[in-house]
């Protein structure tokens, strides 16, 4: 994993925010909020939370004496996801790497991440760190995004940067976001990581956006995909973000348009 494939910064959590958010990720939130308020949980940890699409979903489904605390290895994107929340005194908001979080061993009765642990470089390790912050019976919920070709809007802009740049295509969504698809893989990872019975469900969703140029700057410019592009054409992103939007009216028309979007839901038992 290269060092841009973990950059959101600049820029980037607020395209994230206003535009990724609720192409893709509300749908998923909320969801994945109401499997963990399920549970009831007294004290929740989110790892990898972005701009805080889970909290705020989240948040209000708690307990009133619970204790929450949510944390993302990206500062920005962390202070964007506070500034966003409606004041809680139960919510901690604190940096952290999920590799080596700064927390007691069986701090928490639930832990969430939405989307985040592709991101880990170790799934195991890191998986290992979840389960030594929790309690003894406590649970591990966590979605990942299915292949790109079930994902369609970032599977249309995957083909159109990489035609752009055929000798260097720029594969980060495929690559990151949608690398981690394999049901089994994860479910293989989690147990190897000490979890006991691990239940995973497919979701399907659908995508919409007002206008196809509002997934192309979703996807060009809110995601670290924007580093590999500044990489190879600097001057060129608006040109390339156009071109994407142009692709996706051409397969989906001029707008309202929408697009099939898949993911994997987990629970894990400590």
């Amino acid at each position: 994993m290269s060092g841009t494939d973990k950059l959101f910064a600049g820029s980037i959590p607020d395209i994230y925010d206003d535009c990724l958010v609720p192409l893709i990720f509300e749908t998923y939130a909320e969801d994945l909020a109401a499997r963990v308020a399920s549970a009831a949980p007294q004290a929740v940890l989110e790892i990898a939370a972005g701009t805080g699409v889970v909290s705020r979903a989240l948040a209000p489904r708690l307990v009133p004496g619970a204790r929450y605390v949510v944390t993302d290895l990206n500062q920005p994107m962390l202070d964007r996801a506070a500034r966003r929340q409606p004041p809680d005194p139960r919510i901690t908001w604190q940096q952290a790497d999920a590799m080596a979080l700064p927390f007691a061993d069986g701090s928490f009765d639930a832990v969430c991440c939405q989307f985040g642990v592709m991101f880990l470089p170790d799934k195991v390790q890191g998986f290992r760190e979840v389960r030594r912050v929790l309690r003894p019976g406590g649970l591990f919920f966590l979605s990942v995004w299915d292949r790109i070709e079930e994902n369609i809007f970032a599977r249309r802009v995957t083909e159109t940067v990489a035609g752009l740049f055929p000798e260097n295509p720029p594969l980060f969504l495929a690559r990151l976001p949608h690398g981690y698809h394999d049901v089994a893989v994860l479910r293989g990872d989690l147990e190897s990581a000490g979890f006991g019975p691990v239940a995973i469900e497919t979701v399907t969703r659908q995508s919409r956006a007002e206008t196809p140029r509002l997934p192309a700057v979703a996807y060009c410019q809110g995601t670290p995909l924007r580093a590999e592009l500044e990489a190879r054409a600097p001057q060129d992103l608006e040109a390339i973000t156009a071109r994407c939007a142009e692709d996706l009216e051409a397969e989906f028309g001029p707008g309202p348009v929408s697009g099939k979007i898949q993911g994997h839901v987990a629970m894990a038992s400590r």
